[in-house]
Formats: C-alpha cells, structure tokens, sequence
C-alpha cells in the first residue's frame, strides 16, 4: 500500500529534474561572495519581491531570526497574531536570541487566527519612554498563516497595519514562508505582497519542493547586516551553489502549479467536511492547508492520526482536537481525494 503523505508540505522530495540541477550546479565559496548559483537565486528572489538585496539561509526559522535580531533591541515588544510559526515553533529562540517578548493580537480561536486588524495593532501598540511597559519595536505578519489553515491575508489590512506601523516608529517583518501560496491564492504578484514591509523572510522547501533553504529580503544595508547574524548563528555556507540550484529550479517549474495544490486541498476538505463530528468551514481553506477539529464524541485527533496511518494517509495532529492535511507537489488529485475519503471514514469510527 502506497501512503499519501500530508503531514506537510516539507516532506516533498527533490524529482529527478531538480536533483539534474543540484549536480549540474556551478559552484564557489559563498563565504567569498563567489557561487554563482546562490548569487543568482539571491538576485531572482530580491527581484520577485521587489527588495534591493537577499540572503540565502538554511531554514525559514533562520530567516525569521535574523530578522527578529536586525529590527529588535532586548527588551522589545514584538506584536503578532495568534499562534504564529515564530512564537510556536521556533523553541523559544526569540527570547534565547534577541530578547524580546511577544504580544499575541486578534482571534485566539475559531475562524480568523493569526490575522489582525491596524486597530488590533494600535491598541496593542506601546509607545517608547514608558516608565514600566515595555516598547513596541516590531510587528511580525505570517502570510499564508499555518496554524488558522493556511489563511491568506487581506492585503488592504496589511497595508494598513504597515502604515500604521511606519507612522509609530515601528519595523515591520512579514514571514512569507508560504507567501508563494499567498500569491497563488489571491493573484497578486510578489513584489504588491511584500512592498509594505521593511523586511520578508520567503521558504524555499514548502510549496516550491526544494530540499532546503529560505532566503530573507530588504534594504541592502539590512540583508548587508544579516550576513554577520547568519554566521554568528552558524548558518554561513561554502558551496552553497548545489542547493540553491534546486530553488532556481523550483522557482522556474514549479512556481506556476501552486495553484493545483490549493484545489486539491478543497476537493479533500469538501469530503472531509461532510463527515459527522467534523468541525471545518470550507472559507478556511484557501491555500494547501486543511486544519478540522474533531467535535465533543467524535475521535480526538491522535485517534484520527493513527487511523488514517492504518490506512496509508498520514496527516498531524495540531491540537488534542485538532487535525492538518497539508497538499503539496508529491501528492496528485486522487491521492488528495483518497485521502479525503480515508478521512472521513475514520472520523465515522
């Protein structure tokens, strides 16, 4: 029995197109400013979002702490929506590494989590000077947001809440580890996403399938900076070429078919929704992740997880109710209808 794998969009592997040109890559010590391969997809990711200058880092946690060390001081606070990557899945490096703390804005459940609005953020905003409270020093946007399902940001509140920001003083990060699905959703391009924000930390081994690597993008004077964070973290590299080869690769073919991934991702949650002791609004599912929650009699989500294994569908459990499907390039669209099925027969016991 084959198993469709949907605990991520991590877990793709490199094709053989891909792996061709990780081999064929032309190659130097980036430590010298001298791999061609990683210079150039540097150059074509600052181009997509419009920045002057990227870097290329070994994982999106890297990328969102450097940013959290160049736009920071020690003692900042730092304003974000609910259950955000960098406050949840980063093991407290924000405190460990730059010494800021976090302030948690907008809906803590239901619909919506993750996304706040400019008027969430000048409430919660904190002026520099206070004689106790700390100040406001970042605000940090997840678009697509993984833990609300993979929802996709109004770009006129983020707008705002950028404006808003500039006008208080405040710097402005937007971790886009899946902001190539954001663009795919919503139909705008890159650069209109990240215009707003200082700095944008973007995923090169979600959506786009590569074995590894994110890159982080800005002002050249701040992506100048992080090359000093990234080797003070332990993430300078020699011949970096061979794997930034295969984000080259993936921007040039595998860019273009997000969107397959998004309607897979939809077909699955229709059927999924239709099974009793589900809890899923279809309005959620606007990207590649589908997140359901298990109702008060129905299987709690580790018995989901195991039962869908048995099976050959493997999916995470977020929450002690809570169930992820994530679609992706490794899965077509009768795994992803499979997998539905699957789904909602183990949810009926």
């Amino acid at each position: 029995m084959s198993t469709i794998d949907l605990r991520s969009d991590t877990v793709t592997k490199p094709s053989a197109a891909m792996r061709q040109a990780m081999a064929q890559a032309e190659v130097g010590d980036d430590q010298y400013g001298e791999c061609p391969s990683t210079n150039a997809l540097q150059a074509k990711v600052a181009a997509l979002l419009g920045k002057e200058a990227a870097l290329f880092v070994a994982s999106g946690t890297m990328a969102n702490q450097i940013a959290l060390k160049l736009l920071t001081r020690p003692g900042d606070d730092v304003i974000l929506g609910a259950e955000s990557h960098i406050e949840w899945h980063e093991t407290g490096a924000a405190a460990a590494n730059s010494g800021v703390q976090f302030r948690v804005v907008g809906p803590r459940e239901g619909n919506g989590i993750g996304l706040f609005t400019e008027a969430d953020f000048r409430a919660t905003y904190r002026a520099p000077g206070h004689v106790v409270q700390p100040p406001t020093g970042l605000v940090v946007i997840e678009n697509t947001h993984n833990r609300g399902g993979g929802l996709v940001w109004n770009q006129d509140d983020v707008v705002a809440i950028c404006a808003a920001a500039r006008e208080l003083g405040v710097r402005s990060y937007l971790d886009g580890a899946r902001l190539f699905n954001a663009a795919a959703a919503n139909g705008r391009s890159l650069a209109e996403l990240a215009a707003p924000f200082d700095v944008v930390g973007v995923a090169l081994s979600k959506g786009l399938g590569c074995p590894v690597g994110s890159l982080i993008a800005g002002p050249r004077d701040i992506i100048n900076a992080a090359v000093r964070q990234r080797r003070m973290f332990g993430g300078a590299m020699r011949q970096s070429g061979i794997v930034a080869a295969a984000g080259l690769h993936a921007l040039e073919h595998n860019l273009a078919r997000l969107g397959e991934d998004h309607a897979n991702a939809r077909a699955m949650a229709q059927r999924i929704a239709q099974a009793p002791g589900v809890l899923l609004d279809l309005s959620t599912v606007q990207s590649n992740i589908v997140i359901f929650r298990c109702a008060e009699g129905a299987p709690d989500a580790a018995t989901v997880v195991a039962r869908a294994k048995v099976h050959g569908v493997m999916v995470s459990a977020f929450a002690a109710r809570t169930v992820r499907a994530t679609t992706h390039l490794d899965v077509d669209r009768n795994a992803c209808l499979k997998a539905g099925e699957v789904l909602a027969s183990v949810m009926q016991g």
